[in-house]
């Protein structure tokens, strides 16, 4: 069975697949940033004599395989770091401080890597074209908006896009993913409250930004507890909160940051609406002025088309077991590659990374977010199954 060859041979180039992961791991570059990445993924290329378009997005690169006679289905991986300084004990951490590869997209770099390699050493069973996505800036830098829209789908046009992401909240060797709403939308948002600062001890002769500041962090929760529809889940979180610098002066000004974030559109922007009502209401009515931001970019949810999730499950199946194959909840998480599927039908699937032997069991974003390597071949063979069977499908 195809799908199985391809495990067997992924299995066959682990210590390559480790190797680059480990590489990538050792340079972790920022959003936009990601030269050395890129180098080194055009360089693999390169060496496996796969043509590529370069640059898209500053440092995005999308190679093609096949005869180019017949249906385009893409595979994509994301590039970039997070500003996380590592805390994990291994040989190959970080070499920038402050920078981690604390998402798993070293992972997902050297993973479209492997695949590459196994596509080219059968690309002459490739009746159409498998384009490989390198995409930099998923971390909030809409990465993936920008290389569809500076034309990483088109030319020729893509009919299936798939991507893998490490997933620490299941076992590896397993995998997952649903049809429908899998990640939702999400964005920033800015809170900055003015009032006029003072002396503590005379509070009557300032305005306290402190105060309100307080009350918008425990008055917006009541969007989500009290507004919206239980069944319609939504999240505001209020996760920074700068002003003042002296314990007895009452600051002018207070900034607060956090997220809101939906599993549709409509809900989320009614979210950031009720926001900026709320927020500056609140500061009406305590003699301050509040200016509502959102900030970055807005991300949509991330939507599997129902035919792709079932080529996955059976994919998926076929390279471990039925038992292996979870039907997972909506998360709250947001991802860009929801860009590309706002375009073409897709499928982000979750791939087990959780060991805790290894010491594989912090969630990403988490200093001490440690990849299980076992993993990473069965994310190639996923790739090149993926690719082989809808080509095959599409035809």
């Amino acid at each position: 069975m195809l799908s199985q060859r391809a495990y067997q041979d992924a299995q066959g180039i682990r210590d390559w697949i480790v190797q680059t992961r480990r590489e990538l791991h050792r340079f972790p570059e920022l959003m936009y940033e990601e030269v050395r990445t890129s180098h080194l993924v055009r360089k693999t290329l390169d060496e496996l004599n796969i043509p590529y378009r370069y640059p898209l997005a500053e440092t995005g690169v999308v190679a093609a395989l096949g005869n180019g006679d017949g249906p385009c289905v893409a595979l994509r991986a994301d590039m970039d770091a997070l500003p996380i300084h590592e805390e994990t004990d291994v040989s190959f951490r970080s070499e920038h401080p402050g920078k981690m590869h604390a998402c798993g997209h070293d992972c997902h770099t050297a993973m479209l890597l492997g695949a590459a390699r196994l596509l080219k050493q059968r690309e002459a069973e490739i009746r159409g074209t498998v384009k490989l996505i390198f995409q930099p800036a998923e971390e909030g830098g809409a990465g993936g908006q920008r290389m569809r829209n500076e034309g990483a789908l088109n030319d020729p046009p893509v009919q299936r896009i798939f991507g893998l992401h490490v997933w620490p909240l299941i076992p590896t060797g397993t995998l997952g993913s649903r049809a429908g709403v899998f990640l939702a939308a999400a964005g920033e948002v800015e809170l900055i409250v003015r009032g006029r600062g003072g002396h503590a001890a005379m509070p009557h002769l300032a305005i306290d930004p402190v105060s309100v500041a307080a009350k918008l962090v425990t008055e917006l929760q009541t969007i989500v507890s009290r507004e919206l529809d239980p069944l319609n889940s939504g999240v505001v979180s209020i996760t920074s909160i700068h002003g003042g610098d002296a314990y007895n002066v009452i600051p002018p000004a207070v900034t607060l940051r956090g997220t809101v974030r939906a599993l549709t559109m409509d809900v989320f922007r009614f979210v950031q609406q009720r926001v900026r009502e709320i927020a500056t209401q609140i500061g009406s009515a305590h003699r301050c002025e509040v200016d509502v931001r959102f900030p970055g970019n807005d991300y949509p949810p991330t939507v599997n088309d129902q035919v792709c999730w079932n080529v996955a499950k059976e994919l998926a199946a076929q390279l471990t077991s039925p038992g292996n194959v979870h039907e997972l909840p909506p998360v709250m998480g947001g991802e860009d590659f929801a860009f590309y599927t706002e375009e073409v039908p897709g499928c982000f699937v979750a791939l087990g990374m959780r060991n805790e032997a290894l010491g594989a069991v912090y969630n990403v974003h988490h200093p001490k977010f440690k990849a299980d390597e076992d993993a990473l071949p069965l994310g190639t063979a996923m790739h090149v199954a993926f690719a082989m069977q809808s080509l095959e499908d599409l035809r």
